[in-house]
């Protein structure tokens, strides 16, 4: 396995190691919060392959490393909806070493972890973030307050790192969490999906990348053209979904983007978006 690496970008922090690639910002005591962030980097990812049968496992079984352990803890609300821990992974992995860093005195400070972004804020301070679809396409921006339960923000969909069961362009979840917010986006966007339609092309996971956690499950490689009915009826479809995960708790909003055409679910006042809204 090859050494982290650390990098500064002007006031920001870059660490990377294997698939790991992170994006750090902190204001206050900035050096202490680097040194932290770093000390806790360099054995993040052995630890993760450590237990990695376990969370490429349908979620339940405990977990040893604290990293490891928010992913089980993010994924375990949502059985007996099939979920592995790895839905949770890159925010959880944001959330771990943001929690290294605020021990240090912190006005704000983020973890972007690939677009999955934890979040520190003291009172009297907020955020201004970014929604980018996984092909980098602008969406809009989400404004927060340290008033705001919300402290994680992740997007999935097609294009992103991860394969997705279903078609959306992207899903945006803010929630308590980033490793909330990474699994309920993981969640929501398999379900921007039309089950059967010949315009949408599916290969095994596992004939993608063997070791893949969603086993012999079809994934979605690509799509052609839909009419606006049938987007429509997929972003309904998991707008339902969006629904019931924020009624629970386990999301704050929801944005769900395809061809077009939006649905906002859940607190929609953090939410400033570039794309016409069909509610």
């Amino acid at each position: 396995m090859e050494a982290p690496v650390a990098q500064r970008l002007d006031d920001r922090l870059h660490l990377r190691h294997g698939p790991i690639d992170l994006i750090i910002g902190a204001e206050g005591d900035r050096e202490a919060a680097f040194r932290a962030a770093w000390d806790r980097f360099r054995t993040l990812l052995p630890e993760l392959v450590a237990e990695l049968p376990l969370l490429r496992r349908p979620v339940g079984d405990p977990a040893t490393g604290t990293t490891a352990r928010r992913m089980v803890a993010a994924c375990l609300p949502h059985r007996p909806v099939f979920v592995t821990p790895m839905a949770a992974v890159a925010g959880a992995v944001a959330e771990e070493v943001l929690a290294a860093m605020t021990v240090c005195r912190l006005t704000r400070a983020y973890v972007n972890n690939g677009g999955d972004i934890a979040l520190h804020l003291a009172e009297g301070h907020g955020f201004r973030l970014a929604i980018a679809a996984p092909d980098g396409r602008d969406l809009g921006r989400v404004d927060l307050s340290h008033d705001s339960p919300i402290r994680g923000c992740a997007t999935s969909g097609l294009g992103g790192r991860s394969h997705s069961l279903g078609i959306a362009d992207a899903v945006t979840v803010l929630a308590p969490s980033a490793a909330m917010a990474d699994v309920a986006a993981t969640l929501i966007a398999n379900d921007v999906d039309l089950p059967g339609h010949p315009a949408i092309r599916r290969s095994r996971a596992d004939a993608l990348q063997p070791d893949s956690d969603l086993g012999p499950r079809m994934v979605t490689t690509g799509r052609g053209p839909l009419a606006m009915a049938e987007v429509a009826q997929a972003l309904d479809r998991a707008a339902e979904t969006a629904r019931a995960i924020c009624a629970r708790g386990l999301a704050t909003s929801v944005a769900l983007f395809l061809d077009g055409q939006t649905r906002l679910v859940g607190e929609t006042h953090p939410l400033l978006l570039r794309s016409p809204c069909h509610a």
